[in-house]
């Protein structure tokens, strides 16, 4: 969050939102809950785990240099983009000018996919005679509403131009002239952001199925940045071999997604643009952080990775020392780990580090670390720089691209950019008498892009705490997660087949009938046996944690680590059903999303025979949200994977089922689908 020098008053708005807001009433801490001391020792333990993976366990240049190509691919599957999109024509478009006695100011944008318009000012100098140096500007969260929060960074760009460089100063996908959306999963209430110009977002809702989706803003943020300098090197008045990028907060970690994408990036100056795992997770400060600051972790890095492979070309990492959603001790890690890979390279002189005396802001003297910085290793200038301050500022209104609401494009996509962004999988059917490899086949891919954090061999649980509730016990289904298991009789006598129906979260595990039996009403009428088992997954019953949206910290904190809520909940059921019996016939029924989680176990555990999912859910859109999973297939396609088991769906009428019933069919299990 930003409210750079030309608004001084908004900064502590921004703060107020980003780390906490006393006094709000959307923004009361709720009581807490009896799973919240737990599910954080159990992120925190994680995050110690990842937190060991500096460079990907690289120890000597030989071995960096060795995973940088992987990794290189990993980083772009992680922001989505892998395969890299197509360089489409920009179709770049200059609607207007302004002009000072020293420079220009083109105002101007493009498309860095069709439809998907970056609005940016290109500030020059009046008079050209050579091929210039070029800065890619990229802005943090200004709110500056229509204006376009590039309007607030005017005096960077100007700074920049007088100095001799041709500087575009490009707005983000959110905040910029044509609307976008970066909070998909923070879930922040909009209404009250008007106090500093932003259109009304309050339809904005949770987008949890960004995550199966494998979609970040920050993707946007970067392929934007990627095609601003496609712009650049294609202008007469640039040299190509001499770019560098900059800017601060959601400008500083766009600055990061852009140098360690693009080789032709020089030199970088990321201002307060990133923190570390642990930061970001053991100490909560992802509740300060919009999605444009996260890829979705799916290779489980630690995080500094991501600066590494800006590696070894000049990089200043900038900070402030009061900075409460970018805290030194994570910087002081950052920079550490840093200097030790420039050393490896030979060059420790390109990496360094400036510190500010203050909070989230753009102060001075940071902007002069940043200005000599550029200069030194673009110009080969290492003198001192004078600030920025004493420009006269244009009227932001008279910076937009499209000065009309009416001259916004009929064709952008900014806004729902995040539905065609990455490419959803297109599952083919098996071909007849190929149903297993056509089954084998999604399953690799399934754990390669969605469930890389599942041991080869799932353990069995182990006991844990013991009565707390009658009837219920306690079951550890891996170090730091314990769930609850209820073992209930309908009537006396013994179960010929064991019968585990799996909860969601909130719903009530029992209710006591008239006959004094323990019943569970709508799954009652598929229990086929007097004894059955309850399963509380994680974040269910005893464990629940607190929801709280925004920052939505648990569920957030998962991907950020690799994972999600709902994977863990697969992971439950399997650990459970071993811990029982791993040989048993078990049959599973769930409601819902727990139905889905069921189908998902049943695919890695073999013991689970039958499934029953009442009111499945049709696509994953809806959840249950597993990382990148809509990029490998969706709900009806991983039903159909349970061929030739015994499947049965209750309120499934949708037509995204007959999917899963042509499948079965194709399996020679035609018999074995109900829908009832």
């Amino acid at each position: 969050m930003l409210a750079p020098r030309t608004s001084p008053g908004l900064f502590g708005i921004a703060v107020l939102i980003a780390v906490g807001c006393p006094g709000l009433a959307w923004c009361q801490a709720p009581a807490p809950k009896p799973g919240d001391a737990t599910i954080e020792k159990y992120l925190a333990q994680e995050t110690a785990k990842l937190s060991q993976k500096v460079f990907d366990g690289a120890k000597t240049l030989e071995e960096w240099q060795q995973r940088r190509p992987r990794l290189k691919q990993e980083y772009f599957e992680m922001l989505g983009l892998w395969p890299l999109p197509e360089k489409t024509p920009l179709q770049a478009t200059i609607t207007g000018t302004l002009e000072r006695d020293s420079f220009v100011v083109e105002k101007l944008h493009y498309q860095s996919k069709p439809g998907l318009y970056v609005t940016g000012n290109l500030f020059r100098p009046k008079k050209i005679d050579k091929k210039l140096p070029a800065v890619l500007y990229v802005c943090g969260h200004a709110g500056r509403g229509r204006n376009g929060n590039k309007s607030a960074y005017q005096d960077h760009g100007m700074w920049f131009a007088n100095n001799g460089y041709v500087c575009l100063v490009i707005d983000t996908l959110q905040l910029g002239e044509v609307w976008g959306v970066h909070h998909g999963t923070y879930g922040r209430p909009f209404n009250h952001l008007k106090a500093y110009g932003i259109p009304d977002m309050e339809k904005v809702e949770n987008r949890w199925w960004w995550q199966s989706a494998g979609y970040t803003s920050a993707g946007v943020e970067c392929w934007n940045g990627v095609r601003g300098i496609d712009y650049l090197i294609g202008r007469p008045d640039v040299d190509a071999d001499k770019i560098a990028v900059t800017g601060i907060s959601g400008g500083g970690a766009a600055t990061f997604w852009i140098a360690a994408a693009d080789e032709r990036v020089k030199c970088a100056v990321p201002v307060s643009g990133m923190s570390d795992l642990e930061s970001y997770v053991t100490n909560k400060i992802v509740n300060g952080h919009c999605d444009c600051m996260m890829m979705i972790n799916t290779y489980q890095w630690e995080w500094t990775t991501i600066a590494a492979l800006i590696a070894p070309r000049p990089l200043l990492f900038a900070n402030s020392d009061m900075d409460g959603i970018f805290p030194m001790d994570g910087n002081r890690r950052i920079i550490e780990r840093l200097r030790t890979l420039y050393k490896m390279h030979g060059k420790p002189e390109l990496v360094d580090e400036y510190v500010s005396k203050g909070g989230h802001d753009y102060r001075p003297d940071l902007r002069m670390a940043a200005f000599k910085w550029i200069n030194k290793h673009i110009k080969n200038e290492p003198g001192e720089v004078q600030d920025s301050a004493d420009f006269k500022l244009f009227n932001n209104e008279d910076l937009r691209v499209f000065p009309e609401d009416k001259d916004i494009p009929k064709d952008a996509l900014n806004s729902k950019i995040d539905e065609t962004f990455v490419k959803r999988a297109e599952v083919k059917l098996p071909a007849a008498g190929k149903f297993e490899e056509w089954q084998q086949g999604l399953l690799k891919e399934l754990g390669e892009k969605s469930f890389r954090m599942f041991p080869d061999k799932f353990p069995k649980a182990e006991d844990g705490k013991k009565g707390e509730r009658p009837g219920f016990w306690s079951l550890k289904t891996e170090p730091g997660i314990e769930v609850g298991l209820c073992a209930c009789a309908r009537a006396p006598g013994e179960a010929k087949r064991p019968i585990l129906v799996v909860l969601n979260a909130g719903e009530v595990a029992l209710k006591l009938a008239e006959d004094g039996n323990n019943v569970l009403n709508w799954a009652d009428p598929f229990i086929d046996e007097n004894l059955y088992l309850v399963l509380e997954p994680r974040g269910v019953g005893l464990s629940a944690w607190t929801i709280k949206s925004p920052p939505n910290y648990v569920e957030r904190s998962h991907a950020l680590l690799g994972t999600t809520v709902d994977q863990g909940r697969v992971r439950d059921i399997i650990a459970t059903v071993r811990y029982m019996n791993e040989k048993g016939d078990w049959k599973i029924i769930g409601r819902g999303q727990a139905g889905i989680i069921a189908a998902y176990a049943a695919l890695f555990e073999p013991s689970i025979k039958e499934v029953i999912i009442v009111d499945p859910p049709t696509s994953h859109r809806d959840g249950p949200t597993f990382l990148n999973v809509l990029r490998v297939l969706d709900i009806p396609e991983a039903l159909g994977m349970l061929a030739p088991r015994p499947l049965t769906l209750i309120n499934a009428k949708d037509k995204a089922f007959d999917h899963t019933e042509q499948i079965y069919k194709l399996a020679g299990a035609e018999g074995k689908l109900q829908r009832k």
